[in-house]
């Protein structure tokens, strides 16, 4: 066995991570940092959604480190298609663009997280670590405006709107349905278990149960789901 490779059975396998980006300076430099980071490792490049696909499929990436606004094929439909093949595959979309709809539509199509471009390095390092582990993560402008939609603005009037996820939503219990209006909210497992007087494994039970009742991957997701239910706040707070 080598250890400079890796092959002991206490290191565990580099995080693989590919670049999809359309300026060749900003994939470079990403590159270059992320490359540095311990347990990181860089397998390939695109620069766009179409070449994107083709990279993939042949370095099959634990995370995807993914643009929006590219030619021929931009991030959305690379991250729609991606996903459909690999559900278990971590798109990181990193873009200077932060709209609302951009954002929301990357969410709603699984990305498990949406930074900016002026993101510190070690977070953007951080962040990668964390996806990569099946967490999702926003930066902080993009947090506060999701969680903004989720609990603050009114439901659609539409009857048709919302309707799917309505059902989903109708298929929680009483509890499952406490956790996740307070997942909506951004509340913490540690915070709803204090609310709840339970242990934070008993709430995490329940959040598993929230994801697989809701189809959802995410706290994120979570959050979008209620809204689109016209559900209301937490009553846990």
């Amino acid at each position: 066995m080598d250890p400079l490779n890796g092959d002991r059975p206490d290191v565990p396998a580099p995080i693989r991570v590919v670049i999809v980006d359309d300026e060749t300076l900003v994939r470079t430099g990403l590159g270059l940092l992320l490359g540095g980071g311990a347990g990181i490792e860089v397998v390939g490049e695109a620069g766009d959604g179409l070449e994107a696909e083709e990279v993939i499929a042949r370095t099959e990436p634990d995370v995807v480190l993914m643009d929006i606004r590219m030619p021929r094929c931009d991030g959305l439909v690379a991250t729609e298609r991606e996903l459909a093949r690999r559900p278990d595959l971590a798109v990181l979309v990193l873009t200077t663009f932060d709209a609302d709809d951009l954002v929301l539509s990357a969410l709603r199509l699984g990305a498990r997280g949406f930074l900016v471009k002026d993101t510190p390095p070690h977070e953007l390092v951080e962040a990668v670590r964390t996806v990569a582990s099946g967490r999702s993560i926003l930066s902080p402008s993009v947090l506060d405006r999701v969680i903004g939609v989720a609990a603050g603005r009114p439901a659609p009037e539409d009857a048709a709107v919302g309707r799917v996820e309505r059902e989903r939503f109708a298929r929680l219990t009483e509890r499952e349905t406490e956790v996740a209006l307070a997942v909506a909210e951004g509340a913490s497992n540690a915070q709803i278990a204090a609310a709840l007087y339970v242990s934070v494994a008993t709430v995490k039970t329940h959040v598993g149960h929230v994801y697989e009742k809701l189809e959802v991957d995410n706290r994120v997701q979570v959050a979008l789901l209620v809204h689109a239910a016209g559900r209301g706040s937490a009553s846990i707070t």
